[in-house]
């Protein structure tokens, strides 16, 4: 460590300041701010700042001298270790712990305490149930009982756990709105995009009670859900979620979500991407007031005829970059294979002006018809091979592309419906094959448009990380209030996680970071500290790079453990 001085035309400022590695490269890190030099003469007493600057610099590097430490452990083939004492710690949290205190979730959940008479920690409870659904997703009462093994156990009891699942959901727009304050002094957050998506989660109990009610299961499960209407930033970081009922209509659930983000978060002026299914006529006209503007996939087959006869039209099409005008062929088609076309118009619907843009990629095509054939045969080996499992057919089912008729090839009477392959089903499909439509209020470049529609993947991959890394589902509470709560942590715990990918770089997969963070393990040597168990890897480098922390040491002593929290709480 040494000293930095930073003098300015009105002050001069005094940093402690050491050189890190971050990402492969050298850098300079601030430890700490001692203070300006004004500052410094009203408490020194008449000592000159800078030589006090100084000599505090030297103390701290004494201090840090001290913990290096060669340490001679002896360890014996017969003393048996102490009867269940603890030896055995989780550590991956501490990098979590480092993005918590940067999203102010200690400090929300301060500011909530002073409304509320409760003597537990908020901060430590919502921690603590936060890195839990990241590193070991399960039931709040193992949540607990795994947290008893992080280097640094909680000081709440279990039953403070469903207390504070009461407040969470009480405050939860609070805990929203603040989060998104406070991370974006710490991170860029993307608002001129927002996107939007719904999905939803089952329950355990086949029972509907408020919140848990029947719907339409994305997983095709006969149990009761709720619905996750969820906003996402330009750069893939959720922003705010709302929970339903499983049996709301989705396309009612974007407006009041929205309104809140307006009035909570202030924001006005952002451009609206969804899927078709959330976007009503209501939706579209809802983001064409003041400075709002929507975007939205379009569904070539739901186009007016006439619409729809130009958008399939070999004629009027055009390449990124060039005014000349093309007409589809298969000798084109051939040559561009990897291409993009696309043709653009207006049209009036309902009393709403909306820029069309449609897309023809011949890749895309071919994908399309790869994947319906491998149906199609799937079909045929039905007909001919079990046709009584043809009654229920779904709308992206194999099963569609079989019929049942009441004539033979013969054209005499059947006694019996009699299944065969629905060509003209085939047929109609397949003249949508490589189509991709987007409308859209934007008047921007083609190229603007599709590519923020084209990102509306992340919002994809959030759920299924919910779904898949978190174990957001099924869900095993009852209480409205509990079941909001739950939702408000998992919220949470994707929040980090994407931060957590911010702070790679974007570097690893997702299930790079978790494993390795799940892995990061220590042994407790007394009374020295902490032994890491755990294998020194790409990943690991880049947290301890990252987060300027590093506990791939053969020994962590407990004051470093301290001086790493400490260092936490002051950023």
């Amino acid at each position: 460590m040494r000293l930095s001085i930073s003098k300015s035309k009105n002050s001069i400022s005094y940093y402690v300041i050491r050189t890190v590695r971050k990402n492969g490269r050298s850098t300079t890190e601030r430890v700490r701010k001692l203070g300006t030099h004004a500052e410094l003469l009203k408490t020194l007493n008449r000592q000159d700042p800078e030589e006090w600057a100084k000599r505090e610099v030297e103390r701290m590097n004494a201090e840090e001298e001290k913990e290096r430490i060669d340490y001679d452990v002896r360890l014996t083939t017969y003393k048996r270790i102490p009867f269940q004492e603890r030896r055995f710690y989780y550590g991956g949290y501490l990098f979590l712990e480092g993005i918590a205190h940067k999203l102010g979730i200690y400090k929300i959940c301060q500011s909530i305490s002073k409304r509320y008479k409760f003597e537990y920690n908020l901060g430590e409870v919502l921690a603590t149930l936060v890195f839990g659904r990241i590193l070991f997703p399960t039931s709040k009462h193992s949540t607990f009982t795994h947290a008893q093994k992080f280097l640094t156990p909680p000081t709440f009891s279990e039953h403070d756990i469903y207390r504070a699942l009461d407040v969470l959901y009480e405050e939860s727009d609070f805990i929203q709105s603040q989060i998104y304050t406070f991370s974006k002094k710490k991170y860029t957050r993307n608002t001129d995009i927002l996107y939007y998506d719904c999905t939803n989660f089952f329950f355990e109990s086949e029972q509907p009670n408020g919140l848990r009610q029947y719907g339409i299961s994305k997983e095709h499960r006969p149990n009761p859900i709720v619905q996750m209407g969820l906003f996402m930033d330009g750069d893939g970081v959720p922003l705010a979620f709302s929970i339903n009922s499983g049996n709301t209509n989705e396309q009612k659930t974007l407006k009041p979500l929205q309104e809140k983000i307006m009035k909570d978060f202030t924001l006005s002026k952002f451009v609206v991407c969804t899927d078709a299914g959330l976007s009503s006529m209501s939706n579209r006209k809802f983001n064409t007031r003041n400075d709002r503007d929507f975007t939205t996939t379009q569904s070539v087959k739901t186009l007016k005829s006439f619409v729809k006869e130009w958008a399939l039209s070999p004629k009027g099409w055009h390449i990124l970059g060039s005014k000349k005008e093309l007409t589809l062929s298969k000798e084109l088609e051939e040559n561009y294979y990897d291409t993009v076309f696309y043709k653009e118009r207006w049209i009036n619907e309902n009393g709403l002006e909306q820029r069309l843009v449609v897309t023809f990629c011949p890749k895309y095509k071919a994908y399309a018809q790869q994947i319906r054939q491998e149906q199609v045969n799937r079909a045929i080996q039905r007909i001919e091979q079990n046709p009584g499992e043809l009654t229920h057919q779904k709308q992206t089912d194999y099963k569609r592309f079989a019929k049942h008729i009441h004539t033979t090839s013969d054209s005499e009477v059947a006694e019996r419906f009699v299944p065969v392959l629905d060509t003209e089903k085939i047929a109609l499909e397949a003249q949508y094959d490589g189509f991709y439509a987007v409308a859209t209020s934007l008047e921007v470049s083609i190229e603007t448009i599709l590519k923020a529609n084209k990102f509306r993947w992340k919002i994809e991959e959030c759920f299924r990380i919910m779904k898949t890394d978190l174990k957001t589902r099924p869900v095993y509470l009852s209480n409205d209030k509990h079941i909001i709560g739950h939702f408000l942590i998992c919220f949470l715990a994707l929040i980090i996680y994407r931060c957590l990918e911010k702070e790679l770089d974007y570097r690893f997969t997702s299930t790079q970071i978790l494993d390795t963070l799940r892995s990061m393990n220590f042994i407790e040597r007394k009374p020295h500290g902490f032994i890491p168990a755990y294998d020194r890897s790409e990943v690991t480098d880049a947290l301890h790079n990252a987060f300027g922390i590093f506990t791939d040491v053969e020994l962590l002593p407990h004051s470093s453990l301290k001086k790493i929290l400490q260092t936490f709480k002051k950023r």
